[in-house]
């Protein structure tokens, strides 16, 4: 049996904000597949913004966890990182050159989640 991770849930308090952010940095459209999820396809595996409240749900149910960033690669780093600044972002670091080889840069969406794209040509996957 082989696995693949195929959806990361990102709770959001704000269904719509969170469909034009993303879809702006993800430069896609996504899909609203209730009235608090919206997915978008990130080479084969889901992005699913979530926000409780628009679905209905216990919105005491998600726990903010620090450091749990979302790992996005993108083929053209700095150009993400301009439209960011240009977008409702709580943080946006700068690009760095890490140890283990990735070029990358660290920042928190409009609803405090942590994200981190990576320049695609310097993914590592620990082989």
């Amino acid at each position: 049996m082989s696995a693949r991770l195929y959806r990361v849930i990102l709770p959001v308090n704000d269904i719509d904000q969170a469909e034009k952010f993303y879809s702006e940095i993800l430069d896609q459209e996504g899909i609203r597949v209730s009235p608090g999820r919206h997915y978008f396809n990130i080479g084969g595996t889901i992005l699913a913004c979530y926000d409780p409240k628009s679905d209905g749900d216990d919105v005491g149910a998600w726990k903010f966890h620090e450091n749990q960033y979302i790992y996005i690669c993108v083929s053209d780093l700095k150009s993400v990182r301009d439209k960011m600044k240009t977008l409702d972002c709580r943080s946006i670091g700068s690009i760095e050159d890490m140890p283990w080889g990735e070029t990358l840069f660290y920042a928190s969406d409009p609803f405090g989640n942590p994200i981190c794209f990576v320049d695609e040509k310097t993914i590592f996957t620990g082989d």
